[in-house]
């Protein structure tokens, strides 16, 4: 049975849908207001395993993940560059799903912008006032009543009187809300602001409240999984919580949260002014590297992302597209996917994909031995399962496919080099070598034959 680890309990619990075979997912998305960094690539791709596993699993998944297109980032960054608060936001959206294109993240089913959900945001703010959760101060804006909510900290596991001792530093001095510990819901705007009417004055959504009326609106009640970065708990998801429910709606049933990417000994973040470039990573090591190495890690755990651990990384690809191309030069029969039970066992516990790279790991060596041995049906069997369990893992091999308008030209100037080799006339086989060197192509001689790839 698929068991998660669920922030919320504070333990690996039973997976139990909503609606049996059918998963409802909302991860948080981005802020666009600048260049997307490691830790953008990484929660996206974490989410995009866990997503891509579970349909492997057989389940059919409702993915939502949003773009908060309107915030205070967002309108200090515009009014830098001399652009529009929308104009700013499309820009670096565009560029942070360009980069995860490259990565080979699947996009969402839905993808809801703030501004597009205003209407739904004023519908729950107005259900949280009714209610007593919430009130509205002239000029201000609207915010929430912690104190009203008794479940209020479930989620990060924080007491009211923790909160209050440490409130204080979180007050921006232009509030005038009743408590320290209370968020707004909506927030009025300064002039020159963008702003949208509500029954509160003319303003503009509060950080949190955009998620609650989006999941809702899209996945309805006591949707399945919400997930998102572990700098998120608090206070991004406990208010996400407090605001739904605090309206009568049962929210997310299980909480999901990916571990913080590392620079040396420290977490990565614009105070620290060490965020590296998610297109940099990319572009040295290529998208199939950063994978690899993001499933070597558990999503929970922090991780450091640095040349040495993509360049390992992009070894051990190459050495798994090596196999690819030995089997296809040795003629190896395509056939079906056999037990893949080994994977779903340790990916059943909490998407334990560091496991799960191990068990893909025995069955290429077990493939590399039969075709060692000379035995093409084994070394299909056991390949077939590598490549189904890559596929959980969005990662493709390169098999050498002779593809392209010039195959035909490189598959001769191979065959002249192998005929070179046979001759014992090595200068010429050199000289094709080098020819083919500058084509951009790499060599690779097997047991079973040469077989040949780009770069």
């Amino acid at each position: 049975m698929l068991r998660i680890y669920d922030t919320a309990a504070r333990s690996v619990r039973d997976f139990e849908p909503r609606t049996a075979g059918k998963v409802s997912m909302y991860v948080c998305g981005v802020t666009p207001y600048d260049a997307p960094h490691l830790g953008h690539g990484r929660t996206a791709v974490t989410f995009d395993v866990i997503r891509r596993y579970l349909a492997w699993r057989g389940y059919e998944v409702e993915f939502v993940t949003n773009v908060t297109d309107i915030e205070d980032k967002i309108i200090a960054r515009a009014s830098e560059q001399g652009i529009t608060e929308p104009e700013l936001a499309a820009k670096f959206e565009k560029m942070y799903f360009d980069q995860l294109d490259r990565l080979g993240v699947q996009p969402p089913d839905h993808l809801p912008r703030a501004t597009e959900f205003i209407a739904q945001i004023h519908a729950l703010i107005a259900e949280l006032i009714a209610m007593g959760r919430a009130y509205a101060i002239e000029g201000s804006g609207a915010y929430f009543k912690v104190d009203s909510l008794g479940t209020y900290g479930k989620l990060s596991h924080r007491t009211l009187e923790q909160l209050l001792e440490s409130a204080g530093a979180r007050v921006d001095v232009d509030e005038d809300k009743r408590s320290p510990v209370d968020f707004a819901l909506w927030k009025a705007a300064k002039p020159g602001e963008p702003a949208w009417e509500s029954p509160w004055g003319a303003g503009r959504p509060g950080w949190h409240i955009e998620c609650s009326a989006m999941a809702l609106e899209i996945l309805g009640e006591d949707f399945d999984l919400h997930g998102g970065g572990s700098d998120l708990v608090f206070p991004h998801h406990e208010n996400e919580i407090a605001q739904a429910e605090g309206a009568g709606h049962p929210f997310a049933r299980y909480w999901m949260h990916g571990g913080m990417v590392m620079v040396g000994k420290e977490k990565m973040g614009k105070s620290l002014g060490n965020m590296l470039s998610l297109s940099d990573a990319i572009d040295v090591h290529g998208p199939r590297s950063f994978r690899w190495l993001v499933a070597q890690h558990h999503y929970r755990n922090q991780l450091e992302i640095n040349d040495e651990a993509l360049t390992a990384a992009r070894a051990t690809i190459e050495g798994y597209d090596a196999l690819a191309r030995r089997l296809r030069a040795a003629g190896a029969p395509m056939v079906a996917v056999g037990d893949t039970s080994a994977f779903a066992d340790v990916m059943d516990n909490d998407f334990d994909t560091p496991n799960g790279v191990a068990v893909i790991a025995g069955w290429r060596r077990d493939a590399n031995t039969a075709l060692d041995a000379g035995n093409l049906d084994d070394a299909a069997k056991s390949f077939a399962l590598v490549v189904d369990a890559m596929g959980a893992l969005g990662i493709v091999l390169d098999d050498g496919s002779s593809t392209g308008e010039d195959a035909s030209a490189i598959d001769v100037l191979v065959q002249q080099r192998t005929d070179a080799r046979a001759n014992r006339d090595f200068a010429e086989a050199d000289r094709v070598r080098d020819e083919l060197t500058v084509l951009g192509v790499v060599l690779e001689d097997t047991p079973t034959g040469t077989i040949w790839h780009r770069l």
